[in-house]
């Protein structure tokens, strides 16, 4: 039995070390800034050098945040994102796959390039980053403290959204590749003491949801068994028990977290990261 069930003991994260890709705004800064109250050291990345300077600097405010621009899409990008982690950190505890696309378009219209597009970003360099950075996920671990991955899937994966009329046929179908993505990996890297879980989130407010929420909030609300779209708070919190001593055992999972959309039967329903 453990010595310590208090909270700090069980989800601190002092001392540890994060990655998290497209931290500059929307869900990958909720999660950046659960991380950076819990004690972590953040690392974010974004495409956006700007962007992604100007949130590390308010990030700041709450703990040692770095920005280190990329795209994580590109192969040189990414593996300079790499290098540059290797030579700042001996190790890697945390590594949240956030970065994210979509591209809407009608069903005889959809383009191919667009169809690569969100797959390339969405699910391909999931992987790639993840492969890349397991020599830094892997070292220190122990089977009582393995390293983390998370991956930012969207209930999207799990059901074909109608609360919404944008046609993103890629979008679904590559969210729901991260979430069995996600299970392989977890097959992969358990022995090496790291988890792998996804995250599915419903409607949260971002870039990718802003003009949903604005335009069609009241169906986003009816859709929600509690009746409203989600906040930082609870993306944050499923971030840092994941990554805390609470949630060590927990791995392979895809959890839902959309305010009860997935199960509202009685309603269209629908969900995006």
């Amino acid at each position: 039995m453990s010595d310590s069930l208090n909270i700090q003991h069980l989800f601190g994260l002092e001392g540890k070390v994060a990655l998290v890709t497209g931290g500059s705004r929307g869900i990958g800064f909720m999660i950046a800034q659960g991380l950076l109250e819990a004690g972590a050291r953040v690392y974010i990345s974004a495409r956006k050098a700007e962007a992604c300077l100007a949130a590390a600097e308010q990030l700041s405010k709450w703990g040692s945040c770095i920005a280190v621009p990329a795209d994580v899409a590109d192969e040189a990008s990414r593996l300079a994102l790499r290098d540059q982690l290797m030579e700042c950190e001996t190790a890697l505890d945390i590594l949240v796959n956030n970065a994210g696309t979509a591209w809407g378009a009608a069903y005889e219209d959809y383009p191919q390039a667009g169809f690569d597009k969100v797959m390339s970003t969405n699910v391909s360099a999931v992987f790639a980053l993840t492969r890349d950075l397991t020599p830094l996920l892997e070292q220190g671990v122990t089977m009582d403290s393995p390293s983390r991955v998370i991956n930012i899937g969207s209930m999207e994966g799990l059901h074909i959204p109608t609360v919404h009329s944008a046609p993103n046929f890629a979008y679904t179908a590559s969210k729901a590749a991260v979430h069995h993505l996600t299970r392989h990996l977890a097959v992969e890297l358990g022995e090496r003491h790291i988890t792998v879980n996804a995250i599915a989130p419903g409607f949260f407010p971002s870039k990718m949801t802003e003009h949903i929420l604005a335009e069609q909030l009241q169906e986003v609300e009816a859709n929600a068994l509690i009746a409203r779209a989600g906040r930082a708070e609870e993306m944050a919190g499923i971030t840092v028990y994941l990554c805390g001593r609470g949630g060590a055992y927990t791995t392979g999972t895809v959890i839902p977290v959309d305010g009860g959309t997935l199960v509202n039967h009685r309603h269209g329903s629908g969900g995006q990261s």
